[in-house]
């Protein structure tokens, strides 16, 4: 597949693109936004690139890349990846000083700021912070909130018992409890610091809370500065995401891996972090032979990065339990925090490898990637063969009135509306939704047969257990229950009912089956509703000129459009309704309203 293909199967995602020459080489790493839309943008003629940027397109042979959670995200691994890397078109990055961290100190009575150098000496540091603005906004927050000393005193038990220092005028307006003179105790301050520790990580909402209660006791006392102050301190905080899951040096090194699969593929997925960054990112296909388990695949891709990456991590995150044990090392199925969402980071590149594989499958083998699809509904569905042919019925009415219904039919996963039908119900009186099913499928299939047609090999009903009932004694006066299969799905929570079962099956929300079933359902309501109001539309429109004979609808419309009412269609001669609907209707309506006798 040439590259222009593949760029229209890229995600709108933000992500990481990874541009790579003829010997595979990465030759330039970039962040976007919409991963989609930036990297069409290098190949645009008229894209205004500069000479350096137009040699470097002409050296893409390949790309790959990674998806994340937010551009914040993008940023930061876009920084880890270009360290990696060093890639031959990229700007030369500063050090790890790139973005500022926040520091609460290993000491006494710990001190919190802000810091480009990282030291190990047990400190812990959050971040990096790719927006200044949000860290400060962040440490003023608690600065705030909490009464943390700023002093670089050492506040040793020895040093404060001896009395060497003094209180400073930070305690004096009320911004520190003056612990250096024994003032408050250790265990009053630690406190103080666990709190700030889940403020930086994210758990900021009764934070925010705390905040909108000032700045409204600010507005009361008319201190609208203040307040405001404080209104663009909580929108910041509102958009914010303190924690990344790009980097957090607390997690170390880890190998992370996730699987995704289809019913002939899995993917396993392999991040590579170190010191809680995320330097790489490689996704693995799998062609099933056995009908291999995920748990299956995740040995497999263990192995595997084992071999081919170098992978020596002694924590190795994964979705699920397996079947394997490595000397040294351990696994983790992580339920929350940072490890869970690194896992998740690595469970959305795997989905989305599969789905560019699919697309590319489709765009390069149309029948292949139909085969796939039918073969996945066929399992899902539970069908005896493959849903090739799929028709889908819906009722409409519009309070009992103008009941109609609308059969859509759908080839290979896809519509074929020149085959769609409607039906105006005929034998039912009111609104009775499940003897309208009754009639429409049997007048459907009766026809077919009578005509030689090749009958569905899926029947859709929308709606519940009572649509359904309905349907099938209609193919049981046709005698050919047990011939067709016959489904029905309700509306509210994707429920799909099959004849003679109480319980519903449900399918996963982000199954191609669901998809193509409720886009079927949605064909054949809108279908039916735009049949019912045009039978509305033209039962409501009535005038004394649609009495005469030969005057229909269109004619009359046409009248009433030049003459503006039916009392100056009377008044006027034959030769000026002659001009507006011809000399034979003309005449039609002159003898209907006896105006040539007068």
């Amino acid at each position: 597949m040439d590259l222009s293909e593949k760029i229209k199967l890229l995600p709108s995602n933000p992500g990481v693109y990874q541009f790579r020459d003829e010997n595979n080489k990465i030759i330039y790493i970039g962040k976007a936004k919409s991963l989609r839309n930036r990297v069409r943008s290098y190949f645009l003629k008229n894209g205004g690139h500069s000479g350096r940027t137009r040699v470097m397109v002409k050296r893409i042979k390949d790309f790959s890349f990674i998806v994340v959670e937010s551009e914040l995200d993008a940023l930061l691994l876009e920084n880890n990846l270009i360290k990696q890397y060093q890639p031959r078109y990229n700007v030369m990055l500063k050090d790890d000083k790139t973005y500022p961290w926040i520091c609460i100190k290993h000491e006494r009575f710990p001190r919190i700021f802000a810091t480009r150098t990282k030291i190990n000496d047990g400190s812990e540091y959050f971040g990096p912070y790719a927006s200044v603005g949000m860290m400060k906004t962040l440490l003023n927050l608690i600065r705030q909130l909490y009464k943390i000393r700023t002093c670089k005193y050492d506040l040793s038990e020895k040093n404060i018992a001896l009395g060497k220092f003094k209180v400073c005028l930070e305690y004096h307006i009320g911004n520190c409890k003056g612990p250096c003179e024994g003032l408050q105790s250790l265990e009053d301050y630690m406190l103080q610091i666990a709190d700030i520790k889940e403020i930086i990580k994210g758990n900021i909402g009764s934070v925010i809370t705390i905040l909108e209660n000032r700045m409204n006791a600010y507005s009361e006392k008319m201190e609208y500065e203040s307040a405001f102050e404080i209104k663009e301190n909580i929108d910041i905080l509102h958009r914010y995401k303190s924690k990344s899951t790009i980097v957090n040096p607390a997690i170390g090194d880890v190998d992370v891996l996730s699987v995704i699969s289809d019913l002939h593929n899995g993917y396993v997925n392999y991040l590579k972090v170190v010191d809680g960054a995320v330097i790489q990112s490689h996704t693995m296909a799998y062609k099933k032979k056995l009908e291999e388990s995920d748990a299956d695949l995740l040995q497999l891709g263990i192995a595997e990065v084992r071999v081919q990456f170098n992978a020596l991590a002694k924590e190795i995150l994964i979705p699920e339990a397996i079947d394997m044990e490595m000397e040294n090392h351990h696994f983790t199925i992580p339920q929350r925090g940072d490890k869970k969402k690194l896992l998740e980071l690595s469970t959305r590149n795997a989905k989305y490898f599969m789905l560019d594989k699919q697309k590319q499958t489709r765009f390069a083998d149309p029948e292949k990637h139909t085969e796939r699809i039918m073969v996945q509904m066929q399992k899902d569905l539970r069908l005896s063969e493959k849903p090739a042919h799929i028709e889908c019925f819906d009722n409409s009415n519009f309070q009992g009135t103008n009941a109609v219904a609308a059969c859509v039919v759908f080839r290979d996963g896809k519509p074929s509306k020149k085959e769609y039908r409607h039906f105006n119900i005929k034998t039912v009186v009111g609104p009775d939704d499940f003897a309208s099913m009754k009639e429409v499928v049997f007048r459907r299939y009766r026809r077919m047969i009578d005509e030689g047609e090749s009958l569905p090999q899926l029947i859709v009903v929308d709606g519940g257990k009572g649509q359904l009932s309905s349907a099938l004694e209609s193919l049981d006066e046709l005698g050919i229950r047990g011939k067709v299969a016959i489904i029905g799905i309700a509306k509210r929570l994707e429920e799909i009912f099959y004849p003679g079962d109480s319980a519903p099956l449900y399918i996963d929300k982000k199954s191609e089956t669901l998809k193509i079933l409720q886009n079927a359902r949605n064909e054949a309501h809108r279908f039916g509703i735009t049949h019912h109001r045009n039978k509305r539309s033209k039962n409501t429109f009535k005038t004394e000129l649609t009495d005469i004979p030969g005057i229909g609808k269109g004619t009359a419309e046409d009248l009433l459009k030049k003459f503006q009412s039916v009392t100056r269609v009377k008044k006027a001669t034959l030769a000026e309704i002659s001009e507006a609907i011809g000399p034979s209707k003309a005449q039609a309506v002159r003898t209907w309203f006896n105006l040539d006798s007068k």
